[in-house]
């Protein structure tokens, strides 16, 4: 257990200076390459942070056995969205107020209101859709995963084809090209490469030994897909939103979260619809409720146009208030 827990510790730390270094990197790329700053966050960031927690998805109902491991994928499908809409979400609000008298901007948020406010919406149609494929059976239903693929294709397509914005962050010096104000296209792939790689062998590493020391501990394997799995994978947004909240940047933060849980909610689900019977029991039931309550809570902040960094870091209740459920319900 004391390993586990000291290769878990090292993990972190592998998976902290890699965002700094893919944060730093995935902004160059969206300068060297005119994509605009929102997509920054919402599909480049978003497409590296996410691919832990798909990649588990993928393994688990792709390779799986048994039910057992097939039911980790579909935990991690719903469980990936449910920490982000509570735990990610309130780590940039309460980075924000810890941040605040460093910060130009304090305890401002700096946000597209309209357009995250859209992002919510997208979200919670896709999301409602799919719980509601897992409340019943019938037998075209892995041919729905294409449903979801062509909805993240779309929000692809809407999000690189929007125009660049004319005001841009100030950016740091490239990591890997520190002395030059115009780094080379060539450095700036091959540092985000390189971070990329990074964040998935520290994730691995992460949730491999999460897994083995909650099985030393006596949990199911369901419920660590559900409860403990997606905390780790979801480590690289929550650490790339304290790197950019303390940069003053936090409009790429709350980017990153939307961005991947558009991801989470098409491209997993997708996959756990292809293959296996995507039939929700009470755990999944309560993570989906949770969830769909968490998003609802911003869009409504959002459209009333009151978001704060106060009400962003009270979404952490929601997570509290599905731990306390899941021990009612297995109790």
């Amino acid at each position: 257990m004391i390993v586990s827990l000291l290769v878990m510790l090292a993990a972190a730390l592998i998976i902290y200076f890699s965002s700094e270094l893919f944060v730093n990197g995935v902004e160059w790329v969206g300068k060297a390459f005119n994509i605009s700053q929102n997509a920054v966050g919402t599909i480049l960031a978003a497409f590296g942070t996410a691919l832990p927690e798909s990649i588990v998805t993928f393994i688990a109902v792709v390779f799986g056995t048994s039910s057992s491991q097939k039911d980790i994928g579909v935990g991690a499908a719903l469980g990936g969205p449910l920490v982000l809409s509570t735990l990610a979400y309130a780590i940039v609000g309460i980075s924000i107020i810890l941040f605040s008298g460093k910060r130009k901007s304090g305890n401002c948020i700096n946000v597209n209101s309209a357009r995250l406010s859209r992002d919510q919406v997208w979200f919670m149609g896709i999301f409602a859709f799919k719980v509601l494929l897992g409340l019943v059976a019938f037998s075209i239903k892995p041919w729905l995963g294409f449903l979801f693929l062509a909805a993240y294709a779309l929000y692809f397509y809407r999000e690189m084809s929007a125009e660049t914005e004319t005001v841009q962050d100030e950016l740091e010096p490239l990591k890997f090209c520190s002395k030059s104000k115009t780094p080379p296209k060539s450095m700036i792939l091959l540092q985000t490469l390189f971070a990329l790689i990074l964040i998935f062998v520290g994730s691995q590493l992460f949730v491999h030994n999460l897994e083995t020391l909650s099985i030393s501990l006596g949990m199911a394997p369901h419920l660590v897909s559900l409860l403990l799995s997606p905390v780790a994978t979801e480590l690289p947004e929550i650490l790339n939103a304290l790197i950019w909240v303390r940069q003053g940047k936090e409009h790429l933060a709350l980017a990153n979260i939307s961005g991947s849980m558009m991801i989470q909610a098409t491209i997993p689900s997708a996959l756990g619809i292809f293959f296996t019977p995507w039939i929700f029991d009470k755990s999944l039931i309560l993570s989906a409720i949770i969830t769909f309550i968490a998003i609802m809570s911003i869009w409504i902040n959002l459209k009333r146009g009151c978001i704060s960094a106060k009400k962003l870091s009270l979404n952490t209740i929601f997570y509290v208030i599905f731990i306390v459920g899941i021990i009612i319900i297995r109790s």
